[in-house]
This record gives C-alpha cells, structure tokens and sequence, in this order.
C-alpha cells in the first residue's frame, strides 16, 4: 500500500466526516485511509481563519512508501552499574527510563511528593493551610510541568528521535493522539497528572525503583568521581549520578556548588504574570470571542526596544489560572498552568524582560552571588504582605506608575493585594517592560486592560553548569546534571530530550 500527501485548508469546527469528504474529492478515491501529519491555526485573517492542514492518505492506488520516523535505538543489555536519578521531571524522568529499558538497575529519587499526596498538598495550600515544602508547584512527581499547560513545543531542530519517543511514551500512557501533529501541542494539568503516574508504574514494571519525599543533601567526591551520596532516607552507593532538580532547587545548586561542581551564570528573564480574560484575547485573535473547534486563542509577544532588556511573553496558558509556584518558604513566585479544555474564564502569560546580571547590578557577580540575588528578589515580593497574596497593579497603572485603588477579579486562589510593583524589580527592567507592553497594546487590542501580578522568573535557570554535551559535568567521571537546572533546557520536550540524550550517551559508552 502507498501513500501520497495533500496539503487542505478546512474551516473551524470542521468533522472527521468533512475531512473525509474533502480527501475524496482531492485523490478521486472513495477506499482508503488517512493520517494527519500536520496541522496548525492560521488566524492572519480574522475574516477567513482556517486548519491548515497535511494529510496522508493510503491507499493501493498509490505507490510511493509512507517514510519511516526517525526512531529512537536503546542497545539493551545486561549491566551490573548502580545508577541513581535524583529529579522526576521531564529530564530525570525519561533519563531514567531509558536507562532501566536499556538495562541498567535505575533508582530514581524526587525530594516531592507523588502526584497524589502532591495534589492534595496543593489543595489544602490554596485553601488557607500552610506551605508545603514536599508537596506544592514547585517540587514533586513530574516536576514543576505536572502542573502547567504541558506544552510540547520546542525549538531544537536536533530532536527528531528523542522527540518521537518522548511524544510516543505520553501517548502509550493515555496523552491524546493529536499531540503527534498539532503545531502547538498541549497536555494540560489534568492529562498531565495521569499520565506521569503511568510512567511511573511502567517505569517500576520495568524494574525501577522510584522513592518520593527523598532528597539530595550532599554527594562525597572520591578522586573526580562519585562515590555516595547523602539523602534524607540515607546514604546510598552509586556508580553514576544523574541530577535533574529543576531550576527551583537553590539548596541543591549551592551543595554542589561547594562540591566543586563548576558554574557559571547566564542571561534570564524577569517580570510579572499578566491575565486577562479569555474572552477579551479571543476577541482580539480572532475578531469573536468563541471559534468552534478551537478551544482558546493564543498569543506570542515580543519586542526589543532596549538591547539589554527584550521584552517577550512566555509560557502563555489560554484559558488557565496563575498559582503560587514558590519553592521555599517566605518566597512569593507565580506561574501559570491550565486544563486540556483550556475552558477556563481568563488567559495568563509571563511578560518578562531579558537581562545580563553582571550589566544590571553594574559589576562583577559569581554564580553563587547571582541565585543569592534572585533568592533575595523572591523574598521582597513575598515581604509585600508577608504571605503568599500576589502583589498586583492593572497594566494601565503599571504604564501611568499610578495606583487606581482597585483589585480586580483574578484566577489567583490566593488572593491580590494592589500594590506599586514597579518599585521591586530594578528600573532598566521596568522602564523596559513598561515600553513592551505599550508595544504589546498596539498589537493586541485591550492589551492595556489586563493585570500584572507576582514576580515572574522561572523562564530559565540564572546559572549553568559547565558541561559537556552529553550532560556529563567537567572534572567528574560519572556525574550528569540534565535539564532545566543544568541551564541547557527549557520546557518539557527540550528537557525530556536533554534526559534522553544523556542516558542514549552512557548506555553507548558502556555497551
């Protein structure tokens, strides 16, 4: 059986049976199959928004072979190494499980709770009980990206296996189908805490150990390697050590830190959270405030009126809800996550500012001097109030330095408190973000109307290990430091690469 390609335009809200009808026409065949290979949102023209779309369709009229997807090869074996994780986001997660499929004996370690526990931890939070330290957005099974978007975009054009494998492994544990073809796939939060506890049990099936509420506290470094390492549950013999802790984990940076482990800082981003409603963004997206067959409008803002400072928004949750995503006690930090249906009444995004930490405070500044620093920036906006409501202002008055005296409706379960919070971030990065999102008011109407709240940071990690490319850490024979902590990954996709990437690289060595 053949195939050949169609490339279609189909309106809105269009059925399986439309696409069906459309295919007929197209090949002249009435017997047949087809597969989506692409689709994507074109809304350029409010008047005319289409699903361009590229379909395969299969069939003995045709000849030409549907072509292979590049494929992921784990060389399986039978290997006597202890191999220990610690981190279950993305990029622990799937260095783990590669590593047990190729048949090492993984244990892996999360210092959070299991999505369960970490769940309900979350819940009595935001009703008014205290901080979690095991159990909130920050930390636990999945990692902070078990309660975001879930969104499976990347940049990397490098990928194209460990992309495959990673989207292949979310759909085996019930992710939807389309995330193999939508420009701008998403899981959501809902998905997303079903799913990591079926990667989990597969990963335990396959003979891994998996230990929540287990934290690093110190390693013991014998001659460049090492030896053991110090948890909370106790010490444990290891023959190579991956760290995947995610960005948020300043006692892990500042241990290995002492370590010898070598850093060096790195551009990141600072700003707030802005919302909106839902409605006001579908309106300007789409020139209506409902499209059928589309959950929520998007968007993507950037601009660089300042060279030090560009302006983008990030991680946008249409539909979603802004969180309390501190990772410490006396921290005040937001993010934003949302539902598959994306059904929610308002849309959230970071709005940030890029900046270079050694141009900003105007001197030299080491690694460890640059996460003291954000630290201490967390700790102003949680001093705001002294508890965890987000220090907020409307747009407008961010742009007039004004307060207007009024706390809008807000997602936030926390609460807002309307407060002047140009006055906590340093003035290059406010002026610049003030002339961004005059910039972004032009371009989205209403724009202006929305609110900005909390401290936004979290975009990517302010210091790098220095390492090589397959992860593993110079100076050290058997230490790996993987994703978005390691300051080499951003996001689901391009940290679960990076994990994958590390783990494919020891398997070959050692095969």
């Amino acid at each position: 059986m053949g195939y050949k390609e169609f490339d279609l335009t189909v309106p809105p809200g269009f059925t399986g049976e439309d696409l069906k009808k459309i295919l007929q026409k197209r090949s002249g065949l009435e017997d047949f199959t087809y597969s989506i290979q692409k689709k994507s949102l074109d809304a350029r023209k409010k008047k005319e928004i289409i699903w361009k779309m590229r379909v395969a369709v299969c069939s003995d009229a045709y000849t030409d072979e549907l072509p292979g997807v590049p494929t992921l090869e784990i060389p399986k074996g039978k290997h006597d190494e202890k191999i220990l994780v610690t981190g279950s986001g993305p990029a622990g997660f799937f260095a783990a499980f590669v590593l047990q499929k190729a048949g090492f004996q993984v244990t892996l370690i999360e210092r959070g709770s299991d999505v369960e526990s970490r769940s309900r931890g979350i819940k009595a939070f935001e009703a008014g009980g205290e901080f979690n330290p095991k159990a909130n957005y920050a930390f636990g099974e999945g990692g902070a990206g078990t309660f975001s978007d879930g969104k499976l975009t990347s940049r990397s054009k490098h990928i194209k296996p460990e992309r495959n494998f990673i989207i292949e492994s979310y759909i085996a544990a019930g992710a939807p189908e389309e995330i193999r073809y939508l420009a701008h796939p998403h899981l959501g939060t809902d998905n997303l805490k079903k799913i990591v506890k079926r990667l989990r049990r597969q990963f335990t099936e396959l003979g891994g150990t998996m230990l929540f509420e287990t934290q690093l506290l110190d390693i013991e470094v014998k001659d460049g390697k090492i030896a053991s390492v110090e948890t909370t549950n106790g010490t444990l013999d290891v023959d190579y050590l991956y760290i995947a802790t995610g960005h948020s984990s300043y006692d892990t940076y500042r241990m290995l830190m002492r370590k010898g482990v070598p850093f060096q800082h790195k551009n990141f981003a600072l700003g707030y959270r802005v919302e909106h409603a839902q409605k006001w963004i579908n309106q300007a997206q789409w020139g209506r405030e409902t499209l059928p067959g589309v959950k929520a409008a998007e968007y993507r803002l950037t601009t660089q009126n300042d060279p030090n400072h560009p302006v983008y928004t990030f991680c946008m949750c249409p539909g979603g809800t802004i969180v309390p995503a501190a990772a410490y006690p006396g921290q005040n930090i937001v993010n934003g996550m949302s539902m598959y249906d994306r059904g929610g009444e308002f849309a959230n995004a970071a709005c940030v500012a890029g900046v270079q930490i050694e141009k900003l405070l105007g001197k030299e500044v080491s690694p460890l001097e640059a996460l003291d620093w954000l630290e201490s920036l967390e700790q102003k906006f949680f001093a705001v109030s002294s508890d965890y409501k987000a220090p907020a202002v409307s747009i407008r008055s961010f742009l007039n330095k004004k307060l207007h005296g009024v706390t809008p409706k807000s997602s936030y379960a926390l609460g807002l408190e309307e407060f002047p919070i140009w006055t906590l971030l340093p003035p290059s990065v406010v002026t610049a973000l003030q002339t961004g999102l005059q910039n972004f008011s032009r371009k989205v109407k209403g724009y202006e109307y929305g609110t900005l709240m909390g401290l936004e940071n979290k975009s990517s990690a302010p210091i790098q290990v220095l390492r090589e490319k397959n992860g593993q850490v110079e100076g050290f024979e058997n230490l790996f430091v993987i994703g978005e902590g390691s300051g080499y990954a951003g996001g689901i996709i391009s940290s679960a690469a990076d994990g994958v990437r590390s783990a494919i690289s020891l398997v070959s060595k050692l095969s």
